[in-house]
C-alpha cells in the first residue's frame, strides 16, 4: 500500500504532507516553490510509493470557488497529465490557515515559527489530508 500525499497548493508556495506507508498517520512534509511542485513531486513519488494525490479546493463560506480555485484546477490538471495512473481527490479546504495557526499556538510553537508562512502551509495540509483520511 503507498502513501497519499497532499496538497496545499498557493500561489507563491505549497504545502505538503504525506501518510505512512499504512496510512495511519498525516505528516508535514515540506513547503516548495508552486514553480517547482511537479518537479518535486516526481523526485519524491521516484524515491516513496505514492497511490493517490489529495489537493484542498479552496472555497467560499457560499461553497463556491474562491478567486484562487481556477489557479488550483489548472494545476489539477497538470497534475493528473504527470501522473495519469494516481487518483487526484479534491478536498474542502475551508479554514485550514486558521485551524493551521490555532493548532500552532495550542501546540507550543514560538511566534517566531509560527511566523514563517511555510510552515502554516504544511500544517494546512496535514489538516487537509487527516479530514480525507477521516472521511474514508
Amino acid at each position: 500500500m503507498g502513501r497519499i500525499l497532499a496538497i496545499d497548493y498557493g500561489t507563491k508556495r505549497t504545502g505538503l504532507a504525506v501518510t505512512d506507508p499504512l496510512r495511519i498517520i498525516a505528516t508535514a512534509l515540506d513547503t516548495v516553490s508552486s514553480s517547482d511542485l511537479l518537479t518535486y513531486l516526481k523526485s519524491y513519488t521516484s524515491k516513496e510509493t505514492v497511490d493517490e494525490f489529495v489537493i484542498g479546493m479552496p472555497r467560499t463560506l457560499k461553497n463556491e470557488d474562491s478567486a484562487t480555485a481556477p489557479l488550483v484546477r489548472e494545476f489539477i490538471v497538470k497534475l493528473k497529465e504527470a501522473f495519469p495512473e494516481k487518483p487526484v481527490h479534491e478536498a474542502d479546504e475551508r479554514f485550514t490557515s486558521s485551524i493551521a495557526q490555532r493548532a500552532m499556538i495550542e501546540g507550543g510553537m514560538k511566534k517566531k515559527d509560527r511566523q514563517v508562512k511555510g510552515n502554516v502551509d504544511k500544517v494546512s495540509a496535514v489538516l487537509i489530508l487527516q479530514a480525507f483520511m477521516d472521511s474514508r
